[in-house]
């Protein structure tokens, strides 16, 4: 009998099946598995994976000092670090404490691609993402929002989703 294991996909995230013995892998269920033991195997592999991993949204301005000053909004981003921050305390007065609001501001004003997702960076473990982000995420509780943080990146504020 085969041994089938589920791993979670590093580049599309989603789950797939590989077989331990002939080291054959497949996003399809093998046929001698369950649909309850696939089940049951997905959902181990993916608490696993997220194990000492947060979930954080963030909405980010950039600045002329920015790594790469330039966005979906904007090929030139010539504006002032002051400038970045004044604006990011403007979105985080809208925002208070609302993951909606949250949501709603990053999907129209941040300077990342995650805009698309209402911020939505997805999983991440230590050593992902840039020091003061990362400590910033971790830091929080889930649902709580960060005060505006500094990266090389530009300014954000940071939301703990998971």
């Amino acid at each position: 009998m085969s041994q089938w294991d589920v791993r979670i996909s590093s580049s599309r995230g989603v789950p797939y099946y590989l077989n331990t013995e002939t080291k054959q892998s497949s996003w399809e269920r093998p046929p001698e598995l369950s649909e309850e033991q696939a089940e049951a195997m997905i959902a181990a592999a993916e608490a696993s994976k997220r194990s000492g991993q947060v979930r954080a949204s963030h909405l980010l301005v950039k600045h002329s000092g920015s790594r790469r000053p330039s966005s979906w909004k904007e090929s030139n981003i010539t504006r002032s670090k002051d400038e970045a921050i004044s604006i990011l305390k403007g979105y985080q007065a809208q925002i208070g404490t609302s993951a909606e609001k949250f949501s709603e501001l990053a999907q129209q004003h941040s300077d990342c691609s995650s805009h698309e997702k209402g911020g939505d960076l997805g999983w991440f473990g230590p050593g992902q993402m840039q020091k003061p982000f990362e400590d910033s995420a971790f830091g929080l509780q889930v649902g709580q929002i960060s005060d505006v943080i500094s990266t090389d990146s530009g300014v954000h504020l940071v939301m703990r989703t998971g």
